[in-house]
């Protein structure tokens, strides 16, 4: 089973505000695959991920991980 890794992208957060659009700030990653949504609904057990030392390549530090199916709406 692949991991999937759930966090929340501030930039796009930023943006929105500022622009007053309305992008997907949720962004799945999985493999070398990137969804992005505005919600997400994980259908099994997950861990929530605090790594500041060793963030994703992306840049996050707090990320959300399972195995499990999800959904992203």
């Amino acid at each position: 089973m692949t991991i999937k890794r759930i966090h929340v992208n501030q930039h796009v957060i930023r943006r929105n505000k500022k622009t007053g659009e309305r992008e997907p700030v949720i962004t799945v990653k999985e493999g070398k695959s990137n969804t992005y949504g505005h919600s997400v609904t994980v259908h099994g057990p997950s861990t929530v991920v605090y790594s500041p030392d060793k963030p994703l390549p992306c840049g996050a530090q707090v990320w959300v991980e399972t195995t499990a199916e999800v959904d992203i709406a």
